[in-house]
C-alpha cells in the first residue's frame, strides 16, 4: 500500500462524502461538494504522477485507478439526473454512463483473449475527460436553472459528443477480434456447405 494507492482509495471514499454533502439543506452544500469532486479529481492526476515519478506503479493501483473514476463519474452524474430532474441533462448522462459501461465490457473481453493492447486511449478522451470534469463541478456547484448550469450542461453535452465518438474508436479497433474473418479454409467449407444444402 504506497501513496498513489492511498489517494486512489481516498477518492473512492470521498464519493460518499460529496452525495452526502449534496442533499445537506444548507446554502454552502452545493459549492463544497463541487470542491469535494475537484479535489478527487485532482486526486486522479496526483496518484498517476506520483506512480511513475517514484515508480510505484502496481496491478492494483492499476486495477483500483479507473475503477475510482467511473464510480465518481457515474454516481456524480446520477445525483445530478436526480437534482435536475430534467430529461435535458438526462440525456447527456445517460451517454456517457452506458459508453463506460460498454467499454469496461470491451476492455475486460479484449483483456480475456490477450488483445487489450489493441485498444488504446485516444486523444479524445483527454479532451472528452476534462469537459466532463468541470462540466460536473459546475453542475455540483449551482441549483439548477442558473446561467453557470447551462454552461455546465453545454459542456456536458460536448463531453457526451466526445464520448460517444471514442466509443466507436474503441468499436471500431477492437471489431476484427468481434468479427473475425473466417480462415481460407474454413471460408471453403462453408462455400461448399452453402452449395450442397
Amino acid at each position: 500500500m504506497n501513496l498513489p494507492n492511498i489517494l486512489t482509495l481516498s477518492r473512492i471514499v470521498m464519493i460518499p462524502v460529496f452525495v452526502v454533502i449534496f442533499y445537506l439543506p444548507v446554502q454552502w452544500s452545493y459549492l463544497v461538494s463541487a470542491a469535494i469532486f475537484a479535489l478527487a479529481g485532482a486526486t486522479d492526476w496526483l496518484d498517476g504522477y506520483l506512480a511513475r515519478k517514484l515508480n510505484q506503479s502496481t496491478p492494483f493501483g492499476a486495477f483500483l485507478d479507473p475503477v475510482a473514476d467511473k464510480l465518481m463519474v457515474a454516481v456524480a452524474l446520477t445525483v445530478l439526473i436526480e437534482e435536475h430532474a430534467s430529461l435535458i441533462l438526462t440525456i447527456p448522462a445517460t451517454v456517457i454512463i452506458g459508453r463506460e459501461i460498454v467499454i469496461s465490457a470491451l476492455r475486460e473481453w479484449m483483456a480475456e483473449i490477450g488483445s487489450r493492447a489493441s485498444v488504446a486511449v485516444s486523444y479524445i478522451g483527454k479532451i472528452k475527460t476534462t469537459a466532463q470534469m468541470v462540466s460536473i463541478i459546475i453542475l455540483l456547484a449551482v441549483p439548477p436553472g442558473v446561467f453557470w448550469a447551462w454552461v455546465g450542461t453545454g459542456l456536458l453535452y460536448l463531453a457526451a459528443v466526445l464520448t460517444f465518438w471514442s466509443m466507436l474508436l474503441y468499436l471500431k479497433a477492437a471489431w476484427p477480434d468481434l468479427f473475425p474473418k473466417p480462415a481460407p479454409d474454413q471460408s471453403r467449407q462453408l462455400d461448399s456447405q452453402a452449395r450442397n444444402s
